[in-house]
């Protein structure tokens, strides 16, 4: 009881506790949960609709992506440029996938089971076209032989463990064209329905085949915008500002852009570097020049371009050393020479020029067995045999080899980088035999006994040694300009700064309007991703740190100008073009006042016109005036309406100027026929194509965020 009592006298202040307790409890939850959110946002790629996907699922459909062309198309690496185009598409499919699927639930569509069967069945789809399981002797897809892998697949789990790991990525790429023809037919369907609203009739097809055949021969009277003084015309802000309200929806943007400037400087190599590399690459053409052996020579020089003394085809050396070797004579080295386009010194020595076969069609045998000596003696006994007259399919049938022939060119390994000493005796074998010579080659490992069957398509080839070394800056050199730079950048903090004391620095300010997160770089630079990431992060006149980027070549500094979010571009940022339209509108005026009592081309030409004739003119295409250099398709639709001998009821506002005219003939062209079926098909199609930039609508609807450049 007395303990209950203290309670009670301290109820109070054990609520208070209590209270403070559970709200820590809630606060620290809550804490945690915000920062869970957090973390999620930072993991944040992209959304479409509200609908987000992270970085290690968009990694997983870029992954799949490139299997897929690795596979089609017998990759091993994709380069960075391809990698950057993977990871577009594979961004642009998903935003589409998105808002095809938003929409398409709205209306109930859907691809069924039964429709994807019918769609293998007819296999004439271009992606079952592409895939591994079309007949060879047929050329179509053949559903058996995917019917036959699936089942394969499903056994090879348990069954064949080996080969489990290349039915497996056989089936996920299978996957993936499957998935792709679902979403595929899913817009297809989506774009039927808006296509089919879009229909074409006879009364319109005949409108289109006359404003397309129906010529007009006239005598054009013109007066460039050009000809009258910008100075005589006088543009105020409230004209600026009223044409930018008349054509507002023009400048509506959808993605956010940033203006900035920049200063990007390239490191390259000094004098003294120079001088270091001359010095070796005379040192080398000495030895070339003076018989040493080439293989030596390139490999001490450390030259970018091997040597493997195999001849080869002119495909096998870049083009700058091509074109050097075209006017060499046998024998003759190139004292060293500058390559702007690869930023080279190069030496080079024509060794050889020969006649040898781009194809050769050759047959073997490997031979193993327990130790060395009795691969030799098997060796032997083969080659003793075959020499004698003995079958060599039925010999290689013996020791387990179907001996069947195969084709060897040029292009198969001539433009190896690497390639040891057994395989160029393996390659000479093989481009020096006569046709149906046997051969048995000793190698570290066994015996392969050959014989060539045939030497096809003579080409010249050439025994070439390259040594090839990029200009590159020195360690010392790099350090100066960075000290340099860096100099540069700690001491010029604002944009007026760096502007002020770039020449100073012997430095260019550069600019770049309208950047959008989407692209892979800053101002063209590799490894800008950093910088990209400041950019989009960074207020307007704040200046960037120094970023060391391209291929650890270049120094970079940012600046940022302006931030276009989207929506309307504000007035500043359009108004030098919405001026140039201004004073054309007030010029034409002008030329409408002075001519406003033409009523002939004699008296256009007194009042100062250039008159020319213009043939062909239909309402289907705009015209294109010379005395102006402009096209005009309201000059078009004027001339449609004027009846032959008659004069332009009014003067005609171009894009280039103002114009009176005379139509002087007025007739079909010659040989057309008016079929209203071919017409209307041509308009359904025309009208299709309109309706595929649906998107471009439901995009803007889409509430589409793009954060890739965060992550790529």
């Amino acid at each position: 009881m007395a303990a209950l009592g203290k309670i009670r006298k301290r109820g109070v202040t054990l609520v208070i506790i209590v209270g403070l307790g559970l709200f820590a409890f809630i606060a620290e939850e809550a804490f945690r949960s915000c920062e869970a959110t957090k973390n999620q946002q930072r993991q944040q790629v992209g959304e479409v609709l509200g609908n987000k996907i992270n970085v290690q699922d968009f990694q997983t459909l870029v992954d799949e992506y490139q299997e897929v062309i690795k596979m089609t198309q017998g990759r091993d690496n994709l380069s960075e440029e391809e990698l950057n185009q993977v990871k577009d598409q594979v961004w642009n499919q998903f935003v589409n996938d998105q808002i095809i699927a938003n929409e398409a639930e709205k209306l109930g569509l859907t691809v069924t089971d039964e429709e994807m069967q019918n769609i293998l069945k007819e296999g004439t789809n271009p992606m079952l076209r592409q895939s591994p399981f079309v007949n060879q002797q047929t050329g179509r897809f053949d559903v058996t032989m995917l019917t036959k892998f699936l089942a394969d697949y499903k056994k090879s789990i348990s069954t064949n463990p080996q080969l489990a790991e290349s039915y497996e990525r056989m089936y996920k790429y299978w996957q993936f064209i499957e998935k792709q023809l679902r979403t595929q037919t899913l817009a297809q369907k989506y774009q039927g329905l808006i296509a089919g609203s879009l229909l074409s009739n006879p009364v319109s097809a005949k409108m289109a085949f006359d404003g397309q055949n129906q010529e007009s021969d006239i005598l054009l009277a013109s007066i460039p915008y050009s000809s009258i003084n910008d100075n005589d015309v006088q543009v105020s802000d409230a004209d600026i500002k009223a044409k930018f309200d008349s054509e507002k929806e023009m400048f509506k943007q959808t993605m956010e852009t940033r203006d900035f400037k920049y200063v990007d400087f390239q490191v390259v190599a000094s004098a003294a570097d120079r001088d270091a590399l001359m010095k070796t690459m005379t040192e080398a053409y000495e030895k070339l020049q003076s018989g040493a052996n080439p293989a030596e020579v390139v490999r001490k020089a450390q030259s970018q371009f091997p040597y493997t003394g195999i001849v080869a085809t002119k495909n096998a050396f870049p083009r700058d050393i091509v074109n050097r070797i075209d006017s060499m004579s046998v024998g003759e080295t190139s004292r060293p020479f500058e390559s702007t386009t690869d930023n080279t010194l190069n030496v080079v020595k024509l060794i050889a020029k020969t006649q040898a076969p781009d194809s050769i069609e050759y047959r073997q045998i490997q031979v193993g067995g327990a130790t060395l000596d009795a691969i030799r003696k098997t060796a032997d006994s083969i080659t003793t045999a075959l020499k004698a007259g003995a079958n060599f399919e039925e010999l290689a049938k013996k020791y387990g080899q179907e001996g069947k022939s195969q084709w060897l060119t040029s292009a198969m390994y001539e433009n190896s980088t690497n390639m040891d000493e057994e395989s160029k005796n393996y390659l000479a074998s093989i481009n020096n035999l006569a046709v149906n010579e046997v051969k048995n080659l000793e190698f570290s490992q066994g015996n392969i006994v050959m014989q060539v069957l045939s030497r096809k398509a003579m080409v010249d080839k050439y025994d070439v040694a390259v040594i090839k070394h990029t200009i590159d800056f020195s360690k010392a050199t790099y350090s100066d300009a960075y000290n340099k730079f860096s100099q540069y950048v700690s001491e010029n903090k604002t944009l007026a700064d760096l502007e002020k004391n770039a020449d100073k620095f012997g430095f260019k300010v550069l600019e770049r309007k309208d950047m959008f997160n989407s692209e892979h770089n800053v101002v063209g630079l590799r490894a800008t991703r950093e910088a990209m990431k400041w950019l989009f992060d960074a207020k307007e006149g704040e200046v960037s740190p120094l970023y060391e980027c391209g291929n650890n070549d270049h120094l970079l500094v940012l600046a940022l100008t302006k931030v276009h979010p989207i929506g309307y571009r504000d007035l500043e940022s359009v108004k030098d073009m919405l001026k140039t339209e201004v004073l054309n509108d007030k010029k034409f005026e002008l030329i409408k006042t002075k001519y406003a009592n033409v009523k002939s081309l004699a008296d256009a030409q007194k009042a100062g016109a250039k008159v020319d004739s213009v043939n062909q003119v239909t309402f289907g295409a705009p015209v294109f005036v010379q005395s102006t250099g402009a096209s005009e398709p309201a000059l078009s639709g004027a001339v449609a309406g004027v009846k032959q001998g008659s004069f332009s009821p009014a003067l005609v506002k171009g894009n280039g100027g103002a114009y009176l005219f005379q139509v002087t003939r007025k007739a079909a062209r010659e040989g057309a026929k008016f079929d209203a079926k071919a017409v209307e098909a041509r308009l359904q199609q025309q009208a299709t194509q309109a309706a595929s930039r649906f998107m471009s609508e439901l995009y803007q609807k889409a509430n589409v965020v793009d954060n890739r450049y965060l992550f790529f």
